[in-house]
């Protein structure tokens, strides 16, 4: 595939997953990629294997489930903010997708009963370390920093259940970095754009991310990345995957929500801190962050898109 097709279509998949909140129009997508609307449909099913409609709908829901599990607010809140229509449109589209109900789905903690759907996903209770809740918060004790806005790189993967797809990825970045002369003083970054209790393996997507302090040029396959200033709870881990899988579990179902913030509607960050050793996945030495911000009664105020 030539490159420039994929960075063209990774634009137009920042930019509705910056949007789901209001329609967005074939025309305006089109313009987005830089092709014509008339073959834009065709194009972005041919590079991401998924129709628009079906990619947009798909990202709605999970945008939705994510709301319904760590956020306070209403059904009908959530459906405005995923750009449904009403909470009755919510709710069908919802239980289409999920096979329950946005109030089940909420009662249930996450939990997705539909069999066939569950094959899909990826289970991460498999890889959690029997711990106690004493003992992951002496373990993972959690603090907030302030991160700046910033521009990178990133290379996004799909169908991240095949582990070399992701490691070529950091490899490649890892490769780049050097020749731009920016390894040293940069930050190595993964960020997990889709919740894995919700998106199935095939499409679950990781981007394996780069900042750096100075000016430098992308390569083919990469595309260019701003994130925007924010606050993140994070912990430090040092450990394997299981370690790093409890961590998370930790920082999102035992802190987030006891605490007194809410999360921001953008991913969650790992940060590499041995980024020479990126790739050796036996060990991981890893700041994980999660964005936050202050939780308000009710939880009325707008979601920042």
């Amino acid at each position: 595939m030539n490159p420039a097709y994929a960075q063209r279509i990774d634009r137009v998949i920042d930019y509705l997953r910056e949007n789901l909140h209001r329609p967005v129009k074939l025309a305006e997508l089109a313009r987005v990629a830089c092709f014509s609307e008339f073959h834009f449909h065709r194009i972005f099913g041919a590079v991401s294997g998924e129709t628009l409609n079906s990619f947009t709908n798909r990202l709605r829901l999970e945008k939705a489930a994510r709301l319904l599990r760590y956020s306070r607010q209403s059904l009908t809140e959530i459906a405005l903010a995923c750009g449904f229509s009403s909470s009755a449109t919510f709710s069908r589209a919802f239980r289409a997708g999920y096979a329950t109900s946005p109030s089940e789905f909420r009662k249930s903690d996450g939990e997705i009963k539909n069999s066939k759907i569950r094959k899909e996903l990826f289970d991460p209770e498999e890889y959690h370390l029997p711990m106690s809740a004493a003992e992951k918060s002496a373990a993972f004790p959690v603090r907030l920093i302030d991160l700046p806005e910033r521009e990178g790189a990133y290379i996004r993967v799909t169908n991240t259940s095949e582990q070399s797809r992701v490691l070529d990825a950091f490899q490649t970045m890892i490769e780049w970095a050097k020749s731009q002369h920016v390894f040293s003083e940069g930050i190595l970054f993964g960020m997990s754009v889709d919740d894995p209790h919700v998106t199935p393996q095939h499409l679950y997507r990781y981007e394996v991310c780069f900042t750096a302090p100075r000016a430098f040029e992308c390569r083919e396959g990469m595309s260019k990345l701003k994130m925007p200033a924010m606050r993140y709870a994070a912990t430090r881990v040092s450990g394997d995957i299981r370690r790093v899988a409890t961590a998370w579990d930790y920082l999102i179902r035992g802190w987030l929500i006891n605490s007194e913030y809410e999360p921001e509607h953008a991913p969650g960050l790992e940060i590499f801190l041995d980024k020479d050793h990126a790739t050796d996945w036996s060990h991981f030495e890893l700041d994980l962050c999660f964005p936050v911000r202050k939780l308000t009664s009710g939880g009325t105020d707008q979601w920042r898109e």
